[in-house]
């Protein structure tokens, strides 16, 4: 990645990533068509336990984008044996947190989303749902942290298999344990939860193998522990600020989506629907800010400085000729593309509203994904966090529930799109200023 064309290089590093993120969509996507069958309540209770599902989440990528930052400088630095010890402990450290999280959320079910605005008729299908994920949290966090190990190993192929075939295995399991078919169970809503725990599963067992078997940077050595502990610290300097600004996220989610259950039951179950869609609409841009850490990392391990700056500058601009594509194929597609998830017109309504108003915001989201990856592979963590935390609670937060009250649902969506071309546009500034101020460092 420290040498060649520039483009080249990026286009060959995303194209693998763009399938396993469809994957991962498509894995999303499955469980939101598949129990939408079911009937409102059931997809209203999936989409409440989306901002958890995202707030744990969050903390794991966290760990996973500290690793991957640190992982990558040091292949960039051609250090075998600092990689050997940051993969190791990163996959350790994220062990520690799935057994607490594992044991705290199942002990918290009913109060917590009964606190997100939850009704008693969706929260025995959340329970239902919840308990058996929670179950499966460790099968859902050593993949991650062990996918971002092997893509900071310039590796973002395998990967990107192990996330497609994790998809498919999900898509196929949905309706047999769903619906009952054959031999399978009717099950339910805790079908969908089994069918993901299972696909997650194996994703774990197939990132183990590669990280310990095919690249040999897992090492059963028992070392000091100071010594571990200061890898942790390493890892975590980059980690904890991307996890506290990403549970933002989830949490901010969880807000609008208090806000959005004022207008009904059918208004939250479009907005999951719609939030769903959208991760498949940017699945592009998300594969190429998801490689941009191992770019950015390498090269300035490597400190070739102005292959960042040209790096991040040919993103930008694909950010925004792509976003602009996105928009005007969802604004023709967005009603019958909402028929295909649900047969209510109140529900598909919500979802084309979302789907011909946020998508407007769609360009300075790629940008703000690009520039986020850029600064933490930079070790610039708190920069990347206060981009994202000012996004979501400073300006999109305050915004939908001024405007939610003005203007309805229309508000929400549009202060979305309001705050990503403001923190979009100014986090370009951040991080070019940054790059000068590096290079200048360097050179001195």
């Amino acid at each position: 990645m420290t040498e060649g064309n520039i483009g080249k290089t990026l286009r060959d590093l995303t194209i693998p990533m763009i399938l396993g993120i469809l994957g991962m969509v498509s894995f999303n996507l499955a469980d939101t068509y598949f129990v939408g069958q079911l009937g409102t309540k059931q997809i209203a209770a999936l989409t409440f336990t989306f901002p958890v599902v995202l707030v744990l989440n969050s903390l794991n990528l966290g760990i996973g984008i500290g690793a991957s930052a640190v992982i990558s400088k040091a292949v960039g630095e051609k250090n075998r044996d600092k990689v050997v010890r940051l993969a190791t402990d990163s996959l350790t450290l994220g062990l520690i947190f799935a057994i607490i999280a594992m044991i705290i959320g199942e002990l918290t079910i009913e109060p917590l989303f009964t606190l997100l605005g939850a009704d008693q008729g969706t929260i025995p299908y959340i329970t239902e749902y919840m308990s058996i994920w929670y179950a499966g949290v460790p099968f859902v966090v050593i993949p991650m942290i062990g996918n971002n190990a092997i893509r900071a190993l310039g590796d973002t192929k395998t990967p990107s298999m192990v996330m497609m075939t994790s998809a498919g295995v999900n898509i196929l399991l949905d309706p047999l344990l769903i619906f009952g078919v054959g031999l399978f169970p009717e099950l339910g809503v805790s079908g969908a939860a089994l069918a993901t725990v299972f696909a997650r599963a194996l994703t774990f067992f197939v990132a183990l193998y590669i990280l310990i078997i095919r690249e040999k940077v897992i090492s059963l050595k028992v070392i000091k522990f100071k010594e571990l502990i200061d890898s942790w610290k390493t890892i975590l300097f980059i980690g904890m600020p991307n996890a506290v600004a990403k549970m933002v996220i989830p949490i901010g989610a969880g807000i609008i989506t208090g806000l959005i259950a004022n207008f009904g039951t059918e208004a939250v179950a479009g907005y999951g629907i719609a939030t769903k869609l959208e991760y498949f609409a940017i699945c592009i841009v998300n594969a190429l800010s998801s490689v941009m850490p191992v770019y950015v990392g390498q090269n300035f391990g490597a400190k070739k400085i102005d292959r960042i700056k040209d790096g991040v500058t040919i993103s930008e601009k694909f950010s925004i000729i792509s976003g602009l594509v996105i928009y005007a194929i969802l604004a023709i597609v967005a009603r019958p593309l909402s028929y295909l998830f649900t047969d209510s017109k109140a529900v598909s309504d919500v979802i084309v509203t979302y789907l011909r108003i946020v998508p407007l915001g769609y360009t300075f989201q790629g940008v703000l994904l690009i520039i986020n990856g850029a600064l933490n592979a930079l070790h610039k963590p708190f920069k990347a966090a206060l981009v994202n935390i000012s996004q979501m609670l400073i300006l999109y937060v305050p915004l939908a529930i001024i405007t939610s009250k003005y203007f309805g649902i229309k508000g929400i969506f549009t202060s979305l799109v309001a705050s990503y071309i403001t923190v979009g546009a100014i986090s370009h500034f951040i991080i070019h200023k940054d790059i000068s101020r590096i290079k200048r460092r360097l050179s001195a």
